[in-house]
């Protein structure tokens, strides 16, 4: 598979002067202001086009673009594998990105069948533009079940931050990141939109062929139902989440097979049950 997309990541963040006013603890005297730099994460709109065919306009980091585009057409079921994809290229536009992806005949049938409209993404929707047959009908696989060690979880847990390096003074980017069953994180991605940054980490892990039958996935972000599908289309057997769960992503974990630990953190965690 080609791709051009290395040559066209833009910065992802951009320094701004900033005035803070800071009040002393517990007392009623007046702030102090400081002038002070502030890094504020970019996102662009990146326009996604199989074949010729406008499908998407997503909004992400302009940052591993080619996991992101990778790992959404398999996580959306817009190809059954990375084979469907023949090539990427990525270019500039005005204000942001254009992916112009190439895919096989049968992927194409695919968009066809669901590119009535262009879906508009916001960062923070992972199902945007879906019609709600697609959304209720979008998990059939299913996974074998894998409850990673607690010791595991809680290493990840406690090195998830020395790994964000895209994060340091920033403090806006979420992440997702692959873990090995020792609980060492192998793999991350990052990206101002949650389902964005899962993609890119299932992009990023299929076109290196990394397997997903052993380890965890850990998210930065609550679990919600998009995130529980994305990661069930990729073949993930546990997940774990730093923000509570939607009911409807446990339902549909639980009928996948899905292990979801959430919410998580270095001194406590919820393992929800998988029936």
């Amino acid at each position: 598979m080609a791709c051009s997309a290395d040559s066209v990541e833009r910065p992802i963040a951009t320094q701004y002067h900033i005035e803070r006013a800071v009040w002393p603890a517990s007392s009623n005297t007046a702030a102090t202001v400081t002038a002070e730099t502030l890094n504020l994460a970019e996102e662009v709109p990146l326009a996604l086009t199989y074949n010729g065919i406008e499908y998407a306009v997503m909004m992400v980091t302009p940052h591993n673009i080619a996991d992101f585009v990778n790992g959404f057409s398999v996580t959306e079921g817009l190809v059954k594998n990375l084979s469907d994809i023949r090539q990427i290229s990525i270019t500039p536009v005005d204000g942001g990105l254009k992916a112009d992806i190439r895919i096989s005949a049968d992927a194409l049938r695919t968009v066809l069948a669901r590119s009535r409209r262009p879906i508009a993404g916001r960062t923070g929707c992972g199902i945007c533009g879906s019609d709600m047959a697609g959304v209720l009908q979008r998990t059939s696989n299913t996974v074998q079940p894998y409850t990673p060690e607690l010791s595991a979880i809680r290493s990840a847990l406690t090195t998830l931050r020395d790994h964000q390096v895209l994060n340091r003074g920033i403090g806006m980017l979420h992440a997702a990141a692959w873990c090995s069953t020792s609980g060492h994180i192998t793999s991350i991605r990052e990206d101002v939109g949650r389902h964005n940054a899962l993609d890119k980490l299932i992009g990023h892990a299929l076109n290196n062929e990394l397997s997903f039958a052993e380890g965890f996935c850990l998210l930065t972000s609550r679990c919600s139902y998009e995130m529980a599908t994305k990661a069930i289309a990729a073949g993930m057997r546990a997940l774990i989440s730093l923000s509570a769960p939607t009911a409807l992503a446990l339902r549909t974990a639980q009928q996948a097979g899905l292990t979801l630990v959430s919410p998580a953190k270095p001194d406590n965690m919820c393992f929800l049950p998988l029936s």
